[in-house]
């Protein structure tokens, strides 16, 4: 099973990669295919696995390694909302919780990448969430995305699923509540005292502020203005 993570996939090298495919069609919609990689890549901590969607023949994703959080718009943001609603239920009937879901439009084309976790008591590094929970997750949504097509915006879509990795993100105001203690990083979508990036210990949260231990400057930051925050993991020597 691809749980573990070298030091050099958090580089960027993929390993555990097979080239085998498989193509799944729904019976609500003939016209439109679904392709998976059976054993995605492992990387930076990340186990992934994927479903396309398109007209022509069935062929496997590929990763792509661009900012999640770029060029979002208000139409967008109000289908990702959708989208939670929609998968959030699959997610808790696999015993797995949604971390994020986010709608992108690549130079590849569409893509719908989910994130997946499960806690796991005294596990600090990593997450529960297997190759198995990835496919499960993948193989409902892919069907209710199916049966929910106007939910989406015309054209073709890769729907991803993966598990946090190594520097997990931190989207609602309970993970930043659960991670207290732990350093992470993080950016404002507008500046705070001339500064948009932040990185240090986090404190916790109060009144819907998250607080940040900046080398010894508190800092607290609304969580409505946190464009991205991610955990930060140091390789121990």
């Amino acid at each position: 099973m691809l749980s573990s993570c070298s030091r050099a996939e958090s580089a960027g090298v993929l390993a555990g990669h097979t080239k085998r495919g498989f193509a799944l069609s729904t019976p609500q919609s003939s016209s439109r295919r679904f392709a998976c990689e059976r054993n995605g890549p492992v990387v930076g901590g990340q186990l992934k696995i994927w479903f396309t969607s398109m007209g022509g023949p069935p062929r496997p994703a590929h990763f792509s390694f661009s900012d999640p959080y770029a060029h979002l718009t208000q139409a967008s943001q109000q289908l990702e909302r959708s989208l939670e609603q929609l998968i959030d239920p699959i997610c808790r009937a696999h015993g797995v919780d949604l971390v994020d879901v986010r709608y992108l439009r690549e130079p590849g084309g569409a893509v719908i990448r989910v994130i997946i976790d499960r806690e796991v008591p005294g596990l600090e590094v990593g997450s529960g969430v297997s190759l198995e929970d990835c496919t499960a997750v993948s193989r409902d949504a892919s069907s209710a995305l199916d049966v929910h097509q106007d939910l989406m915006p015309p054209g073709a879509f890769r729907l991803e699923v993966s598990s946090p990795g190594l520097e997990r993100p931190l989207v609602k105001l309970a993970d930043f509540e659960r991670f207290a203690g732990r350093e992470v990083k993080l950016k404002t979508r507008t500046p705070i005292d001339k500064q948009r990036r932040f990185r240090g210990m986090l404190r916790g949260v109060v009144d819907e502020r998250v607080e940040l231990d900046e080398n010894g400057k508190v800092v607290r930051i609304p969580h409505e203005d946190i464009a991205q925050a991610n955990l930060v993991y140091r390789f121990s020597n």
